[in-house]
């Protein structure tokens, strides 16, 4: 049962002859998914403050955006969350996801530094994760000067983001040398074979379709060998234990639902706490919607609320 909110979104889509993004360049897509957020996402909330900034990466400076709660003091030191935002590892950037950084730092009560990482198809697989992993190992050697406590770091992301978030726990778990303390898992890519039923059965009519799918694996994934390399698919990874508390959050309609489901379900395994939530009715990408789909609203408050306490050590 498709939530009559998700509904009118897709038929609205179709209505205006929206072309697919696979259908599209990326130059293309980057731009209609930065003009399509006015529309379907909240007004941005007022923050304590927001800067740019730029960590030190393998080929260069990787931007930032830091976000502090309304409410909190200036001199105040932060739990902190790295945040990696959606988009296929394509589209999407600071912008794009500028509206949830905000309501998580708000409702959370942390502080929130974005990762800009680089992109495919200029930059292939590995370039976002060690991007994501370089990013956040500068935030943490620099914690002092950011203002955030390193002992209090979680990382997070939303589907590409949510790949990029995993990969990065597992990164840290195996170095050993950079605690992390809760992985914020929405919707998220852990599988790049795109073998489990959901990406049948939810592959065509949803938004994201199996098309799209492709598409954006192809635009990132240069070698179909690099399916199997853990820092493109972390449900692949040898091992699930020993990472730091997850929430994974999924929804019924979405190709990316049981790989989200496979990778809570290894952690469990693993003897990770994890926790899934699947909001049945709605669709993949329908968190940063909360000015069409009420339910996203509740599932920033609820990923929100997990975060808050993973930060505090509950």
């Amino acid at each position: 049962m498709l939530h009559p909110q998700a509904q009118a979104l897709l038929r609205l889509i179709e209505e205006k002859g929206i072309p697919p993004m696979h259908t599209m360049t990326p130059e293309q897509s980057r731009a209609m998914y930065r003009e399509r957020r006015n529309f379907s996402q909240p007004e941005p909330q007022a923050v304590g403050s927001v800067r740019d900034l730029q960590a030190r990466g393998p080929e260069g400076p990787i931007p930032l955006r830091s976000y502090r709660p309304l409410g909190s003091a200036a001199d105040a030191v932060l739990p902190v969350l790295v945040f990696y935002h959606g988009g296929g590892w394509v589209i999407g950037d600071l912008d794009t996801h500028d509206v949830l950084c905000r309501q998580l730092a708000n409702l959370a009560g942390c502080a929130v530094i974005a990762v800009d990482y680089r992109m495919g198809p200029e930059h292939r697989f590995p370039a976002a994760a060690e991007d994501c992993i370089a990013a956040t190992r500068w935030i943490h050697a620099n914690a002092s000067a950011l203002q955030v406590d390193p002992k209090r770091l979680a990382v997070g992301g939303d589907s590409a983001g949510g790949n990029l978030a995993a990969v990065v726990a597992l990164a840290a778990r195996d170095a050993g040398d950079l605690p992390i303390v809760f992985q914020l898992l929405v919707y998220p890519v852990t599988d790049q074979r795109r073998g489990w039923p959901s990406h049948t059965t939810n592959g065509q009519g949803y938004l994201l379709t199996s098309d799209t799918v492709a598409w954006f694996h192809d635009h990132y994934i240069a070698d179909p060998a690099d399916d199997l390399d853990w820092r493109a698919s972390p449900l692949l990874h040898p091992s699930h234990a020993g990472l730091p508390p997850a929430f994974v959050l999924t929804a019924g309609y979405d190709p990316l639902r049981d790989e989200g489901l496979q990778y809570a379900q290894k952690l469990s395994e693993a003897g990770t706490r994890a926790t899934l939530v699947c909001f049945e009715r709605q669709i993949h990408g329908f968190v940063l919607m909360g000015r069409v789909i009420e339910e996203a609203n509740v599932a920033v408050q609820l990923c929100a609320d997990q975060l808050r306490r993973a930060l505090a050590g509950q």
